[in-house]
C-alpha cells in the first residue's frame, strides 16, 4: 500500500501546473489545499493504478483510501472518488458507517462532497435503497457537508428520475437552510430530478417557493421550459 502512495504522490508532484495551482482557489470559499493538477490529469493517474488497488482486499483498498484523505490534499481526495465509482461490487450494507465516518472526518469542500457522494454514495444507495432513511438522518446534521451530502449523493439517479419521494423528503428538511452550500446542493437534486419529472419538480417549487431560498430555486428550475421558470421567479 505504501508503494502505491508513494508512486500516486510522486506522479502528482511531477504533474503539477502553476496555471491550475494558481487559479485552484477561486473555486472554493474555504481556503484548500492543493497540488495544482488538472482534474483530467488526477482521473489518468486514479485509473493508471487502480488495477493494483483492485488486487487488494477491501480492508485495505479502504485503508489506502483513508491515508490518502488524511493528507488533506484535494486531488488524493479526487482519487478516491475515482476509485470509489468501482466500489460498488464489493460494498455491502455494514460500508455505509465507513462511508459517513470519511464524510465527517475529511470533506471539507463541494468538490470533496460531490466527486466522493455522487458516484460511492449514490451507487451504494442504489444497491440498498433501504438505506435511503440514512441520508434523511444526514439532512439534519450540524455539519454542512454531511447535509449536502444528503442531496447530492442521489444525484446520479436522479437522473433517470428515481427516488423521486424521497428526493422530495430530503429537500423538505432542508427547505429552509440558510447555508449556500447546502441550498445549491438540493437544489441540483431537484433539477436532476426534472429531467424527467418536469411537472412534479415544478409543483414541488410552486408549492414551497415562499419558503425556499431562491438560490435553491434559480439551480432547482434550471433546466424546465421558459414559461415555466418565469411563473416560478414570480413573487
Amino acid at each position: 500500500m505504501n508503494r502505491i502512495i508513494e508512486s500516486i504522490r510522486k506522479e502528482l508532484t511531477a504533474s503539477v501546473d502553476e496555471k491550475t495551482k494558481v487559479s485552484f482557489q477561486r473555486f472554493f470559499k474555504e481556503n484548500v489545499k492543493c497540488y495544482g493538477v488538472k482534474t483530467g490529469t488526477v482521473g489518468k493517474i486514479a485509473k493508471k493504478y487502480w488495477p493494483d488497488v483492485k488486487k487488494l482486499d477491501k480492508r485495505e483498498i479502504f485503508e489506502l483510501c483513508e491515508k490518502l484523505y488524511q493528507s488533506n490534499y484535494t486531488e488524493e481526495a479526487f482519487i478516491v472518488s475515482f476509485w470509489g465509482a468501482n466500489f460498488k461490487s464489493f460494498v455491502i450494507e455494514e460500508d455505509l458507517k465507513t462511508f459517513e465516518g470519511w464524510i465527517k472526518k475529511y470533506i471539507d469542500n463541494w468538490a470533496k462532497c460531490d466527486g466522493f457522494c455522487n458516484h460511492t454514495v449514490g451507487d451504494f444507495m442504489s444497491k440498498y435503497p433501504a438505506r435511503i432513511s440514512e441520508l434523511k438522518r444526514w439532512a439534519k446534521s450540524s455539519s454542512r457537508w454531511m447535509r449536502r451530502a444528503a442531496a447530492v449523493s442521489l444525484i446520479v439517479p436522479a437522473k433517470k428520475g428515481d427516488f423521486l419521494k424521497e428526493a422530495f423528503e430530503i429537500s423538505d428538511i432542508l427547505l429552509k437552510d440558510k447555508d449556500d452550500m447546502v441550498q445549491k446542493g438540493y437544489g441540483w437534486l431537484l433539477k436532476e430530478e426534472s429531467r424527467t419529472k418536469t411537472k412534479e419538480v415544478f409543483d414541488y417549487v410552486m408549492k414551497n417557493k415562499k419558503e425556499m431560498p431562491r438560490t435553491a430555486l434559480r439551480y432547482a428550475i434550471e433546466l424546465m421550459p421558459k414559461n415555466l421558470k418565469a411563473k416560478a421567479m414570480e413573487k
